[in-house]
């Protein structure tokens, strides 16, 4: 991928992460129950996953993989690095916002586990047409 690619990346995860950090004022997402944070969770995985299931499909054959291994890095560890800024050290809970805000824990690991095999099974689809 080439530099461009990868600070539009940069760039539209940061600008979701400001937007997620928005919403979640005053308290980021603590002054709700853990039933809507889990709805909630589960709401914005499926247009999550759709984003990047459309940008594997459109990218060049046998490209998918490595296209979801990117957002996958892309929607992960910038978003760890904010969260360990804003949590971690500005709200001084320090490395146990993982815990104490789980709801955003989840999205360190989830784009790993769902988006590789999501590129895998696109390149395979291309492979056997």
């Amino acid at each position: 991928m080439k530099l461009r690619k990868h600070i539009r990346l940069l760039i539209l995860v940061t600008i979701a992460w400001v937007l997620f950090w928005i919403a979640g004022l005053p308290e980021y997402y603590q002054q709700y129950s853990i039933t809507f944070m889990v709805i909630f969770d589960l709401a914005i995985l499926p247009p999550i996953w759709f984003i990047i299931y459309r940008s594997a499909k459109q990218s060049r054959p046998e490209r998918g993989l490595k296209v979801c291994l990117w957002w996958s890095f892309y929607i992960s560890v910038p978003l760890f690095i904010y969260d360990l800024i804003y949590c971690g050290f500005y709200l001084g809970h320090g490395i146990g916002f993982l815990t104490q805000y789980w709801y955003i824990t989840v999205y360190y690991f989830l784009p790993w586990v769902i988006f590789p095999p999501t590129g895998w099974l696109i390149d395979k689809r291309r492979r056997l047409n």
